[in-house]
């Protein structure tokens, strides 16, 4: 029986990525609140802490002296600079992750971050969230209250180039209500926690324990 366990206890590389605004974070952490075996990766970067961030819980800030340390030693699985901040993803997070007994490892990045995560490890899956119009975009945008003039937009100029990056992405989920994403973003994880080439250990390996009992027989 523990052999058929171990077959399904693969690691899941989910990337979820968006536009600023668009809700990748807010459904990023609702799913981690509803669903068991998820580990969060947390981030690196450059810029300021927003006054409900947690430094380690929803990012590592630091400083870019620090940053391009991490960038020489070659710990970073991907990193890039968007907005005109750092961020980089620790390849330390995987490991982490395995220790922590996760099935499911959670990225939170931009499109240039889910590219060279899957050029490394492809067999992660790609989420892109979508705004429901471009002018729901700009209100959540200017809901926020910590965006300057120049960096709203700033922000919404180059939502278009990043919408633009849709095809490259397994799975497209609107944003348009909160729980209606979630659904969807939940029946992703499912069906991607019964993908066939997930599944198929756990298929051959009862196929071997059946041929042991027929030889037993």
């Amino acid at each position: 029986m523990s052999s058929v366990k171990d077959a399904r206890d693969e690691l899941l590389l989910l990337i979820l990525s968006s536009p600023s605004g668009a809700g990748k974070t807010t459904l990023t952490q609702r799913l981690l609140q509803e669903q068991k075996g998820l580990a969060f990766s947390v981030s690196h970067t450059t810029r300021a802490a927003r006054p409900n961030e947690v430094d380690g819980q929803d990012y590592h800030f630091v400083d870019q002296e620090r940053f391009f340390e991490i960038v020489r030693d070659d710990d970073f699985a991907e990193w890039a600079e968007v907005h005109g901040n750092l961020y980089g993803t620790s390849v330390a997070e995987l490991e982490r992750a395995k220790r922590a007994g996760a099935s499911v490892l959670l990225f939170d990045v931009d499109y240039q971050g889910a590219r060279q995560i899957k050029a490394k490890l492809p067999q992660a899956v790609g989420v892109f969230i979508l705004p429901p119009s471009m002018q729901e975009l700009r209100r959540r945008l200017e809901s926020r209250g910590t965006e300057t003039p120049e960096s709203l937009a700033r922000r919404f100029a180059k939502a278009r180039d990043e919408i633009g990056q849709y095809p490259f992405f397994d799975y497209l989920i609107v944003n348009d209500e909160l729980q209606s994403a979630l659904a969807d973003l939940k029946g992703v994880l499912a069906a991607e926690r019964c993908r066939r080439s997930r599944r198929a250990p756990t298929a051959e390996a009862l196929l071997r324990a059946a041929t042991k009992l027929d030889e037993k027989a």
